[in-house]
């Protein structure tokens, strides 16, 4: 299923769905998954057994994990993957202790490691709303309840294995909304990591979900199906009398294939004659957000919340007519939110700056450099290493100086203008070119016709093209003749003025090879000329529809560079789509 059909049925009857949330959700706001946590208790393990110093950075190696886990089975530990693993290491390293357990989550869950991401301002934003009845998930984390305390000013306490026996009760009386932990909290005794706890999954919060998938629909997100209990409580509900009455739909994210159990599951649910679907999104943030927007008769105090405090509604008195100052429209959108996290590279040998241009000419996207008293990047942890080659020696976690003055911190300036225009220019038939004082994004040639680029074709008729005619001759470095073609594009900035961030979008046209944009000049005269105002003004919001993925005003976009990744591996940015505007100051 599309996400614009999840979104129709969504958006006409929210009541009717009940939320079952994994780590996934969690993620976005900076938080591990069970993944994460597994393969940390086992560095954590593996280092206190074997003296050994190996950080959370180096476990992206698949060297370094072969490593430990082959010494980890060799002690009589699970299988990677093997069902019961996670409650297995739970059990194995810290026994019937309850209080490391809870020390240990506490530690790695911490909310001062999480900041709210938009998709969990959204489903703070549905439950204080009452548009969210159910909400289950396995997280120990409170996130959720963060959520609904920043966005609705609202308490939300979670049924647990302390407090289930109420959970009945609630549906009974109606007193939604119903939040459930089915694996427990670690704050309280019964913490739901031992294998005996999971093979009884508790009757009271089964009967919870059953009640709830008998009345509901169910939304799963940045959930994999690999909990062995949940996925049997799930089929249980096919066995009753009106499962899923309005449907299931597991949300994977693109590019990725479902869990086999997943993929029974809703082959089971479709036997069932269950309108049962997966539904592939780009990111958690990027479904709740569009689910957000279509949602009708929003409370404007929350909507305000969930599209970030810098869009606030303004009403600027316009001018009388004659001689005064115009209000001007600029090109620049909100940079909300900037990267706070990202890479320091650790090398065998000093590298020099013509080294580090030459990790970024090698890694050929896939790894972002700067370099000041010392090397920054982004990018995947075994990407960064293949580049970086023999020179590699550690990957430590760094600050991102959130102040771009060029004075002082003009390589860091640049660095985020890369990772932004490679966040925009993500999933779109988009190219992106950065040089030494610019950065763009180019209408990609071979897809100018695409829908996506549809807001900018109306205006300019077509996206790229060839020059008839124009040829550009070899020199020293060409050594042969090369047909010149053009492109429609973006200059992308980030500034920082009156100390806020913003994104500068400029469009222009692109030159193909960048050497022949002196030969073009008359083409790029003639096809600018009736680029004034209006035409102008249409331009910069078909650009702005394209990267931001929407033409409404006042909303937060979150654009990530790279596919997957942790924060510290993954820039992400929220951008404003409402421009600013400015007028002469009067004396």
């Amino acid at each position: 299923m599309e996400q614009s059909e999840l979104t129709q049925r969504f958006v006409a009857r929210p009541q009717a769905f009940a939320w079952f949330l994994g780590a996934g959700a969690s993620r976005s706001a900076g938080l591990p998954t069970a993944t994460d946590i597994l393969w940390d208790m086992k560095r954590r393990f593996y280092c206190r057994e074997e003296n050994q110093d190996i950080d959370r950075q180096d476990l992206q190696s698949d060297a370094i994990q072969h490593r430990i886990q082959s010494f980890m089975e060799s002690r009589g530990f699970p299988k990677m993957w093997e069902d019961g693993e996670y409650e297995r290491y739970f059990e194995l390293i810290f026994g019937n202790d309850r209080e490391k357990q809870r020390a240990y989550l506490r530690g790695i869950l911490a909310l001062d490691k999480a900041s709210l991401s938009v998709g969990n301002r959204v489903l703070g934003a549905l439950i204080a709303s009452k548009l969210a009845p159910a909400i289950f998930t396995t997280n120990f984390d409170d996130v959720v309840e963060t959520a609904v305390a920043e966005v609705g000013g609202q308490a939300l306490v979670p049924f647990h294995l302390e407090g289930s026996h109420n959970i009945l009760s609630a549906y009974k009386n109606e007193e939604f909304p119903i939040y459930c932990k089915l694996h427990g909290d670690f704050r309280y005794e019964s913490i739901k990591n031992l294998t005996e706890d999971l093979k009884a999954q508790n009757d009271d919060l089964a009967a919870g979900l059953r009640t709830a998938c008998n009345r509901f629909g169910l939304i799963l997100c940045g959930y994999s199906g690999r909990d062995k209990s949940v996925m049997e409580l799930l089929h249980s509900v096919l066995d009753t009398t009106n499962p899923y009455p309005h449907g299931i739909y597991w949300t994977c994210l693109k590019g990725s294939s479902p869990a086999p159990s997943v993929e029974a599951f809703v082959a089971a649910a479709r036997k069932k004659s269950v309108d049962a679907h997966t539904v592939f999104i780009e990111t958690y943030d990027a479904l709740m957000l569009r689910l957000w927007r279509n949602t009708p008769n929003k409370d404007l105090a929350l909507d305000h919340k969930v599209r970030g405090s810098a869009l606030t509604p303004v009403a600027i008195p316009l001018p009388s007519t004659g001689h005064g100052a115009p209000i001007v429209r600029l090109n620049a959108l909100p940079l909300i939110a900037l990267p706070k996290k990202c890479h320091a590279l650790e090398t065998t040998r000093a590298l020099t700056w013509d080294d580090v241009q030459a990790l970024r000419s090698r890694s050929d996207g896939a790894v972002m450099f700067t370099k000041a008293d010392k090397v920054l990047c982004w990018g995947a942890s075994n990407d960064v290493k293949t580049v970086v080659g023999a020179d590699f020696s550690a990957l430590k976690e760094a600050d991102v100086p959130q102040d771009l003055n060029l004075a002082t911190h003009l390589h860091i300036k640049g660095f985020v203008e890369e990772a932004a225009v490679a966040a925009l220019a993500r999933g779109k038939p988009l190219v992106r070119r950065t040089n030494r004082t610019s950065s763009f994004v180019i209408a990609a040639p071979q897809d100018d016709r695409t829908s996506e680029l549809l807001p900018i074709t109306k205006i300019t008729g077509r996206a790229a093209g060839m020059i008839a005619g124009l040829i550009a001759p070899p020199d020293e470095f060409h050594p042969e003749a090369e047909r010149v073609s053009w492109a429609e594009c973006a200059r992308i900035s980030v500034e920082q003025k009156n100390g806020r961030h913003w994104i500068v979008v400029e469009p222009d046209v692109w030159i193909w090879p960048t050497r022949a944009r002196r030969l073009a000049i008359d083409f790029l005269g003639e096809r600018r000329k009736d680029r004034l105002n209006a035409k102008y003004n249409a331009l910069l919001d078909a650009w702005i529809k394209v990267l931001l993925g929407t033409a409404e005003r006042n909303t937060v976009s979150t654009v990530m560079s790279f596919d997957k990744g942790t924060l510290i591996e993954n820039p992400r940015f929220e951008i404003g789509s409402r421009s600013a505007f400015t007028r002469r100051a009067t004396k």
